[in-house]
């Protein structure tokens, strides 16, 4: 750098390279959005049993008709739970907890993260998204902090600083549906 050139004394050096920082948010809300879209669909998931023939070894059903039953992961609206029934027992004892919000709540759980999963790889008002999954993040660390949980807490800990730091980079949105 020349020390005699003005121009080099008052423009102050970038703190972000611009095509680093799109990449980066790009990342940010790629992985924000896969992450809320899929937490969302496994909460449409069940283990179900299957009933299937004994196959022999050429793949025919074995001649004695035994049956044998096979554990089958599906998806459906009818398999929608948003936390375990114990994990719900727990919270329902819990004092803290305004219990008559836990029932809209778990209702809501599984297709919010879904529609912001959604919204957010699209690129749908990412700006709101990102502070819609901020608020999600921190409500369900309300519930785990109360039930003692810290390795939840850390974790849900972790994703809120990620949306932190995308809503710092969301200037550098690009490749968006909308633009805020």
């Amino acid at each position: 750098m020349n020390s005699t050139d003005p121009a080099a004394a008052t423009t102050p050096p970038s703190p972000l390279d611009p095509t680093g920082a799109m990449l980066a948010f790009l990342v940010l809300r790629g992985w924000l959005g896969i992450r809320a879209l899929l937490a969302g669909i496994e909460k449409f998931s069940a283990k179900v049993m299957v009933q299937t023939p004994l196959l022999n070894a050429d793949g025919t059903p074995d001649a004695s008709g035994a049956i044998v039953e096979i554990q089958s992961k599906v998806y459906g609206i009818s398999h929608y739970q948003a936390l375990p029934a114990s994990l719900q027992q727990k919270l329902a004892d819990e004092p803290l907890l305004l219990s008559f919000l836990a029932t809209p709540f778990y209702s809501v759980l599984g297709y919010l993260l879904v529609i912001m999963g959604v919204a957010l790889l699209a690129g749908l008002f990412t700006r709101a998204t990102l502070f819609g999954m901020g608020v999600l993040y921190i409500l369900l660390t309300v519930g785990l902090i109360l039930l003692g949980q810290d390795a939840g807490v850390a974790w849900l800990g972790i994703h809120t600083g990620l949306i932190a730091m995308a809503l710092a980079l969301v200037q550098h949105n690009r490749f968006t549906i909308t633009r805020s």
